[in-house]
């Protein structure tokens, strides 16, 4: 599951050619081929009472990316790296997924904005419905941010759910071997998953966790990367943010089934509510 190839989306306002920099240290694993995404989104441009459609404002939105990108790319052909340029018109999620499509990205890079449930409702999917419709993992990026001061792979936190998307985590987190310093393990066990009355089932369902946590190091250690297990009890989301704090996680990764409907939306997940409490990047890796 290597990362040759990023689709690295911006609205410039948002996120960053400086956001991009620190991310290229996956030079040193596989990546070499970064493809630009400007998504126009139709608001921008909407129909008007008395105006209509405002052609001339897609045309000018057209070339401050054209113009920006030139530049962009510039600098990466510097740095031998090939470069591939889009600039659509449409809807964000229908594009991003449309492109990585076409392009066979390997990496999803894009900025994520909070939104309110009536927002969410009234203006459609949220931008971290992207990671429900790909195959592609989503590295979200805090927008409005600091410029970022390290690369978000040194030292991730990979949490595990012992799902087919986690163990998918797993694959890329062994791909990329070369840019970690330190990746700590973690599972966050329910608190009602523990919940017995023999001490006795308690202590082999943590014993069972262990395990679980130290084969995925020892697989990991095997590729060269320096990984630590821990188990934490709670809430899944609270557990991870709590465990990213103490380990001074440069970024999380997890991975997430590509669940879609109503529900899911309104209720939210645990990759959605890290992404809208965390002050780090979030890697999303869902099913196949």
């Amino acid at each position: 599951m290597n990362i040759q190839k990023m689709l690295f989306v911006t609205r410039f306002e948002d996120i960053r050619f400086d956001d991009l920099l620190p991310i290229l240290e996956l030079r040193k694993a596989s990546l070499d081929h970064v493809v630009f995404l400007n998504v126009i989104e139709p608001e921008k441009i909407a129909l008007r009472r008395g105006i209509g459609y405002r052609k001339d404002e897609a045309v000018r939105l057209r070339e401050r990316a054209n113009v920006r990108f030139i530049d962009w790319a510039e600098q990466l052909f510097e740095q031998g790296l090939e470069v591939g340029v889009y600039i659509v018109v449409g809807p964000m999620v229908q594009q991003v997924v449309k492109a990585a499509r076409n392009e066979e990205a390997d990496l999803i890079v894009m900025g994520y904005r909070k939104k309110t449930k009536v927002r969410e409702v009234t203006e459609g999917v949220d931008i971290s419905e992207i990671a429900y419709r790909t195959k592609t993992p989503v590295l979200m990026l805090k927008e409005g941010q600091d410029i970022p001061v390290e690369c978000p792979f040194h030292r991730p936190l990979l949490a595990t759910a012992w799902s087919p998307a986690s163990n998918r985590a797993v694959e890329l987190i062994e791909s990329i071997g070369k840019v970690i310093e330190t990746v700590h393990v973690v599972h966050a066990a329910s608190e009602r998953s523990l919940k017995s009355e023999s001490s006795m089932v308690v202590q082999e369902t943590r014993k069972t966790t262990r395990k679980k946590l130290d084969d995925i190091c020892e697989r990991l250690s095997r590729s060269g990367i320096d990984a630590k297990p821990h188990v934490y009890i709670g809430e899944p989301s609270e557990e991870i943010q709590k465990a990213a704090l103490e380990f001074q996680a440069s970024m999380v990764v997890l991975g997430m089934s590509r669940r879609a409907g109503w529900q899911e939306r309104w209720l939210g997940s645990v990759p959605k509510r890290l992404m809208e409490t965390l002050q780090i990047p979030v890697l999303v890796v869902p099913t196949t």
